[in-house]
Order: structure tokens, then C-alpha cells, then sequence
């Protein structure tokens, strides 16, 4: 049986991001599958350079990589109560790619935020954003990870049993949704 595909979003550019660390560690308690990390290094959305030139190759590649992928998984930070630009920008490209490449597509969110809600907010603000997408959106466990800098450990797993249970739950319903 070849691997389930799993494409990752994360809401953060940062190299130390923890945003990433999740997705790898949700990658890694889903067992039987392969994670991608997306690029999300795109250039900003502007309507007038789509008209010019067109949708650019790397917002193309990744329209088709969603489009390849079993399930997508998204983890963003939250930045003033809502979610990244880096994210939102993302989200408002693949939105000009067609097919639409989520429609049916079975999608888990997570977060990662320094605040004590852990990115419950921009959680709030991605679902409102991923509605005119039509994926099967999961609607839990909520993986709310608050002061995630030091949750990993120096391999890059979750330390807390409670943050380790619930990305597997979630997991194991984005297994289910899957099937």
C-alpha cells in the first residue's frame, strides 16, 4: 500500500518555526504517510500582476501539490488575532488557481502561538477563510498549542503527553476523513 500524502501549510516563514515543528510532529504521528512542507514564499497578490503575467509557477506548483496531496494540513501562528499575511497571501493565490484544488479535499488545522489560547483566534479567522474553499474541514480536536517554544524537545517532538494526545487524535480523525 503506497503512503498516504499529506501536504503541510505553515503560517510561518521563520526557520525555527514552531508552526513547522507541528506539522513535521503531526507528520510523524501519522503513521504510514508523507509530509511535504509547502513554499509559502509567494509573491504578494496583486490582481493587476495576475492580469499582466498571469498566476506565478510557484503559486501554480502549489495549487498542484494540494491538488496531489490526500489531506492538507494547516498550522498558523497568530499574529493580532487573526491569522498570518504569510498565510491569508497563500490562501488568497490558490484561490485564483483552477481547478480549485481543496473542493472536497479533507483539511486538519493546528496552532501554534505564543499566547496562553495557543491561536484560537486566527484558528477562528481560518475557517472563516477556508469556507469558499469547500474542503472537509475537521472540526477537531482543537490542536491549540500555546508558549510552543518550549514544548519540543532537541528532536523536534512534543514534550506534553496532553499536546501529544490530542495532535494524534486529530490525526487519527484526519485518517478517518481520509478513508
Amino acid at each position: 500500500m503506497s503512503k498516504i500524502k499529506l501536504l503541510g501549510l505553515s503560517g510561518s516563514l521563520r526557520q525555527a518555526s514552531c508552526n513547522t515543528q507541528l506539522l513535521r510532529e503531526a507528520g510523524h504521528l501519522f503513521e504510514g504517510s508523507e509530509l511535504t512542507i509547502a513554499d509559502l514564499k509567494l509573491p504578494l497578490f496583486n490582481e493587476d500582476d495576475e492580469t499582466a503575467t498571469g498566476i506565478p509557477p510557484a503559486v501554480q506548483t502549489l495549487s498542484e501539490q494540494i491538488a496531489q496531496a490526500d489531506a492538507v494540513l494547516i498550522s498558523t501562528t497568530e499574529y493580532n488575532k487573526g491569522i498570518s499575511g504569510t498565510l491569508k497571501n497563500a490562501l488568497d493565490w490558490i484561490s485564483r488557481t483552477r481547478p480549485n484544488p481543496m473542493i472536497g479535499k479533507p483539511v486538519a488545522i493546528m496552532s501554534a502561538a505564543a499566547g496562553r489560547a495557543g491561536g484560537e483566534r486566527a484558528q477562528v479567522m481560518l475557517r472563516n477563510c477556508l469556507v469558499a474553499f469547500r474542503p472537509r474541514l475537521l472540526q477537531g480536536p482543537e490542536m491549540l498549542l500555546a508558549g510552543p517554544t518550549k514544548e519540543f524537545d532537541e528532536d523536534g517532538h512534543l514534550i506534553s503527553d496532553t499536546y501529544r494526545k490530542t495532535l494524534g487524535s486529530l490525526m487519527e480523525a484526519l485518517r478517518e476523513e481520509i478513508r
